[in-house]
């Protein structure tokens, strides 16, 4: 049960500082559109997304709730269910988990999500708190991935390479 609970908090904190931050963005930063934040690096820039990366699939409102929620409940069971005892998967289905009930919220109650980091050093989608807690928690699943399969060879005496 402390398990679930903790889960449920860390969501919750995640969730809750990705609200506000886009709360703050669309009472502040909608109405002068854009601020820098770092000189020539990155700017604050209020973009509505009605996509998905990179706006894909945009106006697809419908079919990106359903196949978001979808996807949501598959990562909300392996982190209730299945990873117990295991960090690392456990950070990255919580920070997966997190980011996408956060661009969830927008998607159901806006029809768009709220993206507001621009990098001025490259072409780059505008993008959020969520989207960076997905993108972390995808990479520490490759990681974790990763260093299972090597402990797994190294387990049966499998050549992992």
């Amino acid at each position: 049960m402390a398990y679930i609970i903790a889960n449920l908090a860390i969501l919750g904190v995640l969730i809750g500082v990705d609200q506000w931050i886009k709360a703050w963005a669309v009472a502040s930063l909608a109405p002068v559109h854009a601020m820098p934040l770092i000189p020539h690096v990155v700017e604050l820039r209020f973009y509505l997304n009605d996509g998905m990366a990179f706006s894909m699939l945009s106006g697809k409102q419908g079919l990106l709730i359903v196949a978001t929620s979808i996807t949501l409940l598959v990562v909300a069971y392996y982190l209730f269910a299945r990873c117990r005892n295991h960090m690392l998967l456990q950070a990255s289905l919580l920070l997966i988990l997190s980011g996408g009930i956060g661009n969830l919220i927008d998607r159901v109650l806006n029809g768009c999500v709220v993206d507001y980091i621009n990098l001025l050093f490259m072409n780059f989608a505008v993008f959020n708190f969520a989207d960076i807690c997905v993108c972390v928690g995808a990479a520490l699943l490759i990681l974790d991935v990763l260093l299972h399969d090597t402990e797994h060879g190294k387990k049966t005496g499998k050549d992992t390479e």
